[in-house]
């Protein structure tokens, strides 16, 4: 490819436009199976697959000097490159009739300068379910790194992510936006712990299956505690647990077994009251040990009379608020530095990008000017006649100031139009 003669493309589907429990849809069994499938596209050169609980994004290189194919700067070579990028994702994946059939409005599709701009965010922790959280930094290095083990990435995808990753990684000590990050769901399990003891005797259900559930779900597995997860319908508790975790339950089972429950997180966006007195008081009357229920929906979806039950302590979404919202709006006053810097090293990014087709060409000029130095210095070498080894040396080195000074004046010309 000649400089710049490519196009980066950035296909996702996030937590931000799928529910959570349907995402598992949206992911591929085999990731690096997938990014080879991806490369077997028309012009397609290179591909990284980043698949995590709360996303799944493709980057892929598509060569711009095509044959008989159509531009891909073009509208019609734009169209060819989506149509067969949506295919491909359809036929890797074991989509329903309605996904299907909203596939094209669901997909987010960006290029070039937008590609830049999104991956910085992201290993900025701006696109994570909790803001700032350092995870996504390590599963980009994770996803970069076995890219190339596998080579399925290349040159440019290599220096985009590297280069990413490493400006990333300045922004968060500079901001400070991944220090003390803790969830809604880190505070609940960690109030959990502290007031129920969690081990492994412990039986634990997490009711809900959206963001917050989600977080609830992460905290847990971190911790290594095993948990039962139940919504309205057992898809969603099943789609659920395979990004996850957790074992799905029926919800028709809830109730006449919840006395079997040590500690119950209730995580999700119901406008009524999930969980009544009369849901649950019968069943727990004879528990030897106590319920703690962590209410951390928005709205509340648990009663306060609940909470006179014997042997039933509840914890509203207010209290553990009280431990999270402090932390929270810290992080959020970070935002706007975080933003301000993404903006001023994307333009940066991007110059980088149009010269990595260039590097190499730099490079082979370098091996070749410095093979005609050597014959040259030879030459000259013999018809200064006896010369002492450290006359020889000055020589020597002097040829090689020239030749790298030479070679490397237009190099350093477009670092200074950065």
């Amino acid at each position: 490819m000649a400089e710049g003669n490519f196009k980066i493309i950035n296909a996702k589907f996030t937590h931000k436009n799928i529910p959570i429990h349907k995402l598992e849809k949206f992911q591929f069994q085999d990731v690096q199976a997938a990014a080879e499938q991806f490369k077997t596209i028309s012009d397609v050169s290179e591909c990284i697959v980043i698949q995590t609980a709360s996303r799944v994004e493709i980057f892929l290189v598509i060569n711009l000097e095509t044959g008989d194919t159509p531009d891909a700067r073009r509208p019609e070579g734009k169209g060819l490159v989506v149509n067969q990028i949506q295919e491909k994702w359809i036929e890797l994946t074991e989509l329903d009739q309605y996904d299907l059939d909203h596939f094209d409005q669901t997909l987010e599709l960006y290029s070039d300068k937008q590609v830049y701009h999104n991956l910085l965010s992201l290993a900025c922790g701006l696109d994570s379910v909790v803001i700032g959280k350092n995870e996504i930094l390590t599963q980009l290095k994770s996803a970069i790194s076995t890219a190339k083990e596998n080579k399925t990435s290349g040159t440019v995808l290599n220096k985009l992510f590297d280069t990413c990753i490493r400006v990333a990684t300045q922004i968060r000590e500079t901001t400070g936006i991944g220090e003390n990050v803790s969830s809604l769901g880190d505070i609940a399990v960690k109030i959990a712990e502290e007031n129920a003891g969690i081990d492994k005797k412990k039986h634990i259900l997490l009711i809900g299956t959206g963001t917050s559930a989600a977080r609830v779900a992460k905290a847990l597995n971190r911790k290594g505690y095993a948990f039962d997860v139940v919504s309205l319908t057992i898809d969603r508790a099943t789609g659920f647990s395979k990004i996850l975790g957790g074992t799905p339950i029926e919800w028709k089972d809830v109730f006449p077994g919840f006395d079997k429950f040590d500690i119950v997180f209730v995580a999700t966006t119901a406008d009524y009251f999930l969980i009544q007195p009369e849901h649950i008081k019968r069943v727990v009357e004879n528990k030897k040990s106590g319920i703690l229920i962590l209410d951390v929906s928005d709205p509340r979806a648990v009663a306060d009379k609940v909470s006179i039950i014997p042997k039933v302590k509840l914890m509203s979404r207010d209290q553990i608020l009280e431990l999270v919202e402090e932390n929270e709006t810290i992080r959020m006053n970070k935002v706007p530095d975080v933003e301000k810097l993404i903006a001023k090293e994307v333009p940066v990014i991007e110059a980088t990008m149009k010269r990595v087709n260039a590097e190499p060409i730099v490079g082979e000029v370098l091996e070749t000017v410095d093979t005609i130095r050597k014959q040259e210095l030879e030459k000259a070498l013999e018809q200064l006649g006896d010369l002492d080894e450290n006359k020889k040396k000055i020589i020597e080195e002097l040829t090689k100031s020239v030749a790298q000074s030479i070679v490397s004046v237009p190099k350093k010309t477009e670092e200074k139009s950065e």
